[in-house]
């Protein structure tokens, strides 16, 4: 589950858009068609990472460095299937060119933390061949954490790009939300109606979600307010594999005593009971928590639900069970045929909350 640990709240840093500051209405760039974003499953044309950096997010500067080389061989793994686009502050390009590899592009847009997924641009396109930058208003997980530079990432890429960008209306980060490219989403309440982001209705947050993904139905699940610093996102607990189709982890058994595990249980009796928008009922594939595992503290994550598809392959972690290590590997090689399956050790990631998802964000190809 995502546990990702609170920094003190007086190092947080606000940022609001100024669209958003000024009401946050949505809209769409003059001449283009309705914007969605597609599933992830869908051709790209690039990856974008970001390379951790903030001392203050992470003062261990061995620790450090061992996430920055985690971050390097993701990167480096992807690359092997399609063009990947590292972002960090320029004063860092040296360092880092000796972990990435000749394939990863350097940009030199200025980060924070490694959190691509929550802070990146979320690419929206027409079908036509029109792409916009969707702008989620990234404000730190509810101004949790530093992100004076994270909360620029999305605006610099579009700027660099040449992309106009629509702001959604809601704050919130990639990470809690779900899409089948269809029209179906799936979010936790507690990462968007939660006044540490949003001070609208959930009716109306629903609304402007729908829009930003160009979505017609929500799922909702109550999910965790609180427990964690994302307020418990979505894509380490289920994830869409196809139209139809959701793949959830859970442990072998609910414990009542366990918030995250009731609430995962929640989550899957939810979605048991619910339609997406073409009035399917969800097809659910249970993946197994992993027990017996490397990296033993209450705060690490290990999801199998992080994965990241990119072109030709899906990147997953695993964690030193080998009984469930084998299983997360067989479903997603039974869910995605034709893609090579890559496991990785990315226990560094996970010690501070997230995965190989949390890590990424793609660009669609468009033609």
């Amino acid at each position: 589950m995502m546990r990702r640990t609170f920094l003190d709240s007086a190092a947080a840093v606000t940022f609001a858009p100024a669209a958003f500051a000024a009401g946050g209405a949505t809209g769409k760039p003059d001449g283009t068609g309705n914007f969605f974003v597609p599933e992830e499953s869908q051709p790209h044309l690039r990856t974008f990472m970001q390379w951790p950096v903030n001392r203050t997010v992470h003062p261990d500067r061995h620790f450090l460095g061992a996430l920055q080389e985690t971050i390097a061989d993701i990167a480096n793994t992807i690359a092997e299937f399609e063009p990947v686009v590292m972002m960090m502050p320029p004063e860092h390009e040296i360092s880092a060119r000796k972990m990435l590899g000749a394939a990863v592009e350097i940009w030199t847009v200025p980060t924070d933390d490694l959190w691509c997924r929550d802070s990146g641009p979320l690419f929206v396109t027409d079908g036509e061949g029109g792409l916009a930058v969707c702008q989620l208003n990234f404000n730190g997980w509810g101004n949790r954490q530093v992100h004076d530079n994270d909360g620029l990432v999305a605006q610099r890429v579009a700027e660099r790009l040449g992309l106009s960008v629509i702001d959604s209306g809601v704050v919130g980060e990639g990470g809690g939300i779900e899409t089948d490219g269809e029209g179906t989403l799936l979010a936790h309440e507690s990462s968007w109606v939660n006044p540490n982001r949003n001070s609208i209705s959930k009716q109306e947050i629903e609304r402007r979600l729908l829009d930003a993904f160009g979505a017609e139905k929500m799922i909702w699940a109550p999910g965790i307010a609180g427990a964690d610093i994302t307020d418990y996102h979505i894509d380490s607990l289920a994830r869409f594999v196809a139209p139809g189709s959701v793949l959830i982890q859970l442990p072998e058994t609910i414990d009542p005593d366990d918030p995250w595990s009731a609430a995962a249980f929640e989550t899957y009796d939810i979605l048991r009971g619910a339609t997406d928008s073409a009035g399917r009922s969800l097809e659910l594939t249970v993946v197994p928590e992993p027990v017996d595992i490397r990296v033993e503290d209450d705060e690490f994550v290990a999801s199998y639900a992080n994965y990241y598809v990119c072109n030709g392959a899906v990147i997953a972690a695993q964690f030193g069970d080998s009984e469930t290590d084998s299983e997360a590997e067989r479903l997603l090689r039974q869910f995605y045929p034709g893609r090579e399956i890559v496991m990785l050790d990315v226990d560094p990631v996970g010690e501070i909350g997230g995965g190989i998802h949390c890590a990424t964000q793609q660009q669609p190809l468009v033609s």
